[in-house]
């Protein structure tokens, strides 16, 4: 009994031993998770708080100032003042001479012939102070000798259509050139050749070179040759009739000095006449 009892003891004294070395252990885990949970939670705030300087420091940088800038680009565009031009365009200052006949002319019979429009040419516009800088300066022609008049009469100011304004030319293929003395802008040539009775001229060319043999900076302006008979190429422009208009083309601001024109006969005959050029233009600078 003795024994019995005192291993009893023993036992019962092994196990206080026992839940002593354990309560120790279990009180020790619920002291570790809150700091667990911390430091866990530490480390998402930490992992948070990168994101967030990511996506700022994406927004910033790639988004913002390129909406800024599109933003104020459109506002300047918007707000800035437009370009003047410091040569406000006006009508070319242009006489015109009396007309010879009116109505749409009849049984002209001629290829590629433009219809009249029966209508005032509206006004041509260049720049402010634009003249006519042929007017008095030196003609030369391809006939030496003209048949009637004298080539200096092309630029003498003189447009009408009387006997003894217009000078006359050899048939066939034949040009007259201006020396304008120096180079200019040229916005625009007017040429008459004979408006008294409704005429066709054929191979009319007009070109513009720096050199009065015309080698040098050679532009073509006008061109109704359409069978290059006049050895100059293939034109794409139309016949037209002769009127007290004139023909007027367009240089769009070519600069030059000397002004060449073309003709080759006419729709009444083979001869060649002119009664005026003009050249609208100012001195290049």
């Amino acid at each position: 009994m003795i024994e019995k009892s005192y291993s009893s003891r023993i036992c019962v004294l092994v196990l206080l031993v026992l839940c002593l070395l354990l309560v120790p252990s279990c009180k020790k885990s619920p002291t570790e998770n809150p700091s667990g949970k911390a430091e866990q939670q530490k480390a998402v705030d930490v992992q948070s708080d990168e994101v967030k300087a990511e996506v700022k420091a994406e927004v910033k940088p790639e988004v913002k100032p390129e909406v800024k800038a599109e933003v104020k680009a459109e506002v300047k565009t918007e707000t800035a003042a437009p370009v003047v031009s410091a040569s406000e365009l006006v009508p070319l200052p242009i006489e015109l001479p009396k007309p010879m006949f009116i109505g749409t002319p009849q049984n002209i019979n001629v290829p590629n012939l433009e219809k009249p429009s029966g209508k005032l040419r509206p006004p041509f516009l260049a720049p402010a102070g634009t003249v006519n800088v042929a007017l008095g300066k030196p003609v030369a022609g391809s006939d030496d000798e003209p048949i009637i008049g004298d080539i200096e009469m092309i630029t003498d100011g003189d447009k009408e259509a009387a006997d003894g304004s217009y000078v006359e030319l050899a048939p066939f293929l034949q040009n007259v050139t201006v020396d304008l003395g120096a180079k200019h802008d040229i916005y625009a040539i007017l040429v008459w050749h004979f408006h008294k009775q409704p005429m066709v001229y054929f191979d009319v060319v007009v070109q513009v070179a720096d050199d009065p043999d015309f080698l040098t900076n050679v532009k073509t302006l006008f061109n109704n040759d359409i069978d290059n008979s006049a050895g100059l190429g293939i034109g794409s422009d139309m016949h037209y009739i002769e009127t007290a208009e004139g023909r007027l083309i367009d240089a769009k601001g070519v600069q030059a000095r000397y002004v060449r024109l073309y003709s080759n006969g006419n729709s009444g005959n083979e001869l060649n006449h002119y009664i005026e050029v003009e050249v609208f233009g100012k001195p290049t600078k």
